[in-house]
């Protein structure tokens, strides 16, 4: 492996950090939808939440527990690696939610090391609404072997890209889509507001938030395939592959893997004309 060696400290896996309330508003649900360039319809009116909603309430507790792992002062490395949703069921207006998270594992790679959060999203009265796996990234520091448990697997099977896909859609991503986005996800980052901070970490310019492309990845596989019916989703997981610029156009493509059990696997890439941004995706719909 390369890179620095870096010791985690295993003691802080496996606890679950302070509870955090969100009170979910028809309001808050609109804005969502809006800031993802989402197209269906009861979304944009705020009456069910989009899927990558679910990461707005859980926002103050998920990294919460990279601090009792990683140390301080490699938090510079971090990349959101991967993203894995498991639905229980939609988030709604009126909805009082409180979310934990704890870190479960993490492990060494060639060019970094990943730890997963698992994050916990309940209504008041303890009914589970969704569960997320949460991988992120240190560039080019060595965390050692493997401690403790790694997300479950959603890799797209190569074989899949010699057909035809499904289906193709389009999205664009807009010169203020991060200035949308930014607000009504809760996500201040400044390498997404902020032209000099964005070159100043070596970039060309701002980027699109990683979640904002998985949202508008997760309303193109649901008017495809989905019914555009939020609450057949069951899972959906990307891997974050490459950044995105105000002004790119995206394509998703979708292939159907299975279907058993009275539910339907599809596996999906999105890309910039041959340039991948969101690899190994995977959603699970109810038939």
């Amino acid at each position: 492996m390369t890179g620095s060696t870096v010791e985690f400290d295993p003691a802080g896996l496996n606890t679950w950090s302070d509870e955090e309330p969100f009170e979910v508003t028809g309001e808050r649900l609109a804005e969502y939808a809006a800031a993802t360039n989402d197209p269906i319809e009861a979304h944009l009116k705020g009456e069910v939440a989009s899927p990558i909603f679910a990461i707005v309430p859980v926002f103050e507790a998920m990294m919460m527990p990279v601090l009792e792992v990683v140390p301080m002062d490699i938090f510079g490395r971090v990349v959101h690696g991967e993203q894995d949703f498991h639905f229980h069921r939609p988030i709604r207006p009126g909805d009082k939610l409180v979310s934990r998270a704890k870190a479960i594992g993490y492990e060494g790679k060639d060019n970094g090391s990943t730890i997963t959060i698992l994050i916990e999203c309940r209504a008041q009265d303890g009914e589970l609404v969704n569960e997320q796996y949460l991988t992120a990234f240190f560039r080019n520091v060595n965390a050692g072997p493997k401690v403790g448990d790694a997300a479950p697997a959603h890799r797209f099977d190569p074989a899949l890209a010699e057909q035809p896909p499904l289906a193709r859609v389009a999205a664009h991503v807009d010169l203020d889509q991060t200035f949308r986005y930014s607000p009504a996800s809760g996500d201040p980052v400044p390498l997404h507001l902020d032209e000099q901070v964005a070159k100043d970490a070596g970039l060309p310019g701002i980027i699109a938030h990683g979640l904002c492309t998985m949202a508008m990845s997760s309303w193109g596989v649901l008017t495809e395939v989905g019914g555009s019916d939020v609450a057949r989703l069951r899972r959906f997981a990307v891997r974050f592959s490459k950044m995105v610029f105000p002004g790119d156009d995206l394509e998703t493509r979708i292939w159907r893997r299975s279907a058993e059990n009275g539910e339907a696997s599809y596996a999906f890439e999105t890309g910039r004309g041959g340039d991948l941004v969101l690899t190994d995706g995977l959603a699970v719909i109810a038939d």
